[in-house]
């Protein structure tokens, strides 16, 4: 099983490690959190990982690190589960798709949107990290990609897999799983504080909002909803988090408008009365306004 040390950090943050690092951590458990029947979610220092178990195979949504691969399966299976016959990535990032090798060597099918098989293929770089990821080996790519959605007949259930443009990144998918009223969100949420937003990569502040929109729209007050990081959310979460990135793009707009620089922009304080709710998890909001400024 492989543990490559496939990205390089310059910054710590609670979901960006290195691989090295977690797979050094004897402490790192993986345990299943009960979504709906037959829907688990693994919450860990990588992405959430949604789990999907029935008579049909185990359904999986992203995969977290490499070095978790092997406790990933052994927590599906302590719910009744198998070894992954679908995974579908919601987007390229590391912390999402770094069991891919692993599990595609053993025989699990891979699904995403078309620029994720993309990025995988050539690697990457993320600035705001200082991160380099190396190129996906073959074994890892999605065999099956799309560029609108897809949708999964599988366990009693329609799992619809729906692109928004420029969300997170330019190639961020949300899962809807019609029949059990459940959503893996991805990175478009960030469930409780201020989102990490790939500019680089094609992700912008107004594509999230209406990535968030899109969500909104088939959701009601008894969806669950798997964030990408952060705990289990429900619809009143999902419209406070629409809220503050709504009230953020107006202010920043405003000052982008009057010429202000992104380090300008951030000496002003538009957020600080923001910063108390969403400023307690990867990024205050001074730093969050200089990684998302230029896609503003």
């Amino acid at each position: 099983m492989r543990c490559r040390n496939t990205v390089i950090l310059s910054v710590l943050t609670v979901w960006f490690l290195s691989y090295t690092m977690i797979a050094q951590s004897e402490a790192e458990k993986i345990s299943p959190i009960p979504v709906a029947e037959q829907i688990y979610m693994i919450a860990g220092k990588g992405g959430n990982v949604g789990i999907f178990i029935g008579e049909d195979g185990t359904f999986l949504i992203d995969d977290n690190f490499a070095p978790l691969t092997e406790k990933i399966v052994e927590a599906i299976k302590s719910v009744g589960g198998d070894y992954p016959k679908f995974l579908i990535n919601t987007h390229y990032h590391g912390d999402h798709t770094g069991g891919n090798e692993n599990l595609g060597e053993g025989g699990t099918l891979i699904f995403s949107h078309d620029n994720v098989r993309e990025r995988l293929k050539t690697g990457s770089f993320l600035k705001a990290f200082d991160a380099k990821s190396e190129a996906t080996d073959p074994e890892g790519l999605p065999v099956v990609t799309f560029s609108e959605g897809i949708s999964f007949h599988i366990n009693d259930d329609t799992v619809r897999a729906i692109h928004v443009a420029h969300a997170h990144t330019d190639g961020d998918s949300f899962i809807y799983f019609e029949e059990a009223n459940v959503i893996h969100a991805g990175d478009i949420l960030f469930n409780g504080f201020y989102p990490f937003i790939d500019v680089n990569h094609g992700g912008s502040l107004r594509g999230t909002i209406l990535g968030v929109d899109e969500i909104l729209s088939l959701v009601d007050g008894n969806t669950k909803i798997i964030p990408g990081h952060g705990p289990l959310a429900d619809r009143a979460q999902l419209e406070s988090y629409r809220e503050m990135l709504w009230t953020a793009y107006g202010r920043l707009r405003k000052l982008k408008a009057d010429g202000k620089t992104a380090r300008e922009a951030a000496a002003s304080k538009p957020l600080a009365d923001l910063e108390e709710t969403w400023g307690d998890g990867v990024f205050t909001g001074d730093r969050w306004i200089e990684l998302i400024y230029s896609g503003v």
